[in-house]
């Protein structure tokens, strides 16, 4: 296994703010042109799942110009690789290219797979004059056997920054559905071992493909932010601006926040670190998910006119 040893690298240093991922599938041209206009933070071109054999020799010939067009409002652009070495070959010949900033690996087992593919991708960022180490990785964790790898997977390599688990896969794995009983503790632990590596946990405790129940996804997404998730994956337009919503705060999270650290800084100036707001108790972890919440829109100031 070749090791990265390249010294002076640009290396992202902050975590993207990816509310919703929208999966387009690379092949479908007209989905592809208007996924910029969907309002998702990201969009994942997908080459793997979604894309028929007999077409995806096509859509990794037209990726450049997919990417160009996804890419065109700013959003983040993502493109899922197969998992199959000769699929997986011809899917980052194609993909290492300029305006590419992550690939999803579905399916990720192991640290040692997350490596192999991290030295492919300089080499070829190397050969291409592209910026090195710009792309970065979103793991897909679909199999039982992953979830005992997961802390080793998430610190595999400084590309990784995101984490999800991919429910209809990780169910069908078991022999089971995408039922919340089966669903939620190995969501829990791709949170944790995202969270505890420095990554963006994304995902909800339910089935990907439940979308035309608009409340019952809106619930979903809300559930999953108040566990820690940060985002989620969509594989429909409809989901975008709702998850969009839930994993932003709302205007009065944003108040309370405000609040304590307003209470925050009188209590300092009196020399204390533990104090009452209204009726609750507030200690420094309530403090940092107020700041966090401010961070989450935008702002750090406590007040709207200081």
């Amino acid at each position: 296994m070749i090791k990265d040893t390249v010294p002076d690298v640009e290396r992202p240093t902050s975590l993207p703010r990816w509310r919703s991922l929208l999966f387009v599938p690379a092949h479908v041209s007209r989905f592809v042109g208007t996924a910029h206009e969907r309002g998702a933070d990201g969009v994942i071109l997908d080459l793997e799942d979604s894309v028929p054999q007999n077409e995806k020799a096509e859509s990794r010939r037209q990726l450049p110009e997919s990417v160009a067009r996804v890419g065109r409002k700013g959003a983040s652009v993502l493109v899922r690789v197969n998992r199959g070495l000769r699929a997986l070959a011809a899917d980052l010949d194609a993909a290492v290219v300029a305006g590419v900033d992550a690939l999803v690996l579905p399916k990720t087992d192991s640290a040692e797979w997350v490596s192999e593919i991290a030295s492919a991708v300089l080499e070829l960022e190397r050969e291409r004059n592209l910026v090195q180490e710009r792309i970065r990785f979103l793991a897909q964790i679909e199999t039982p056997a992953a979830l005992q790898k997961l802390a080793a997977i998430a610190s595999a390599h400084p590309r990784m920054v995101a984490m999800a688990l991919g429910p209809e896969d990780f169910s069908a794995s078991v022999g089971g559905t995408p039922e919340i009983d089966l669903l939620l503790t190995p969501n829990l632990s791709v949170l944790f071992a995202a969270r505890a590596a420095g990554l963006l946990p994304l995902g909800f405790v339910g089935s990907i493909s439940e979308f035309s129940d608009v409340d019952k996804l809106r619930q979903t997404a809300a559930h999953a932010r108040r566990l820690g998730f940060a985002g989620a994956l969509a594989i429909h337009p409809k989901q975008v601006a709702i998850f969009n919503e839930a994993f932003s705060p709302s205007a009065q999270e944003l108040e309370w926040a405000r609040n304590v650290i307003a209470a925050e800084n009188d209590a300092a100036a009196h020399g204390a670190s533990a104090f009452s707001l209204n009726g609750k108790m507030v200690d420094p972890p309530v403090v940092r998910r107020a700041h966090d919440t401010l961070a989450l829109a935008g702002s750090n100031q406590p007040t709207s006119d200081q």
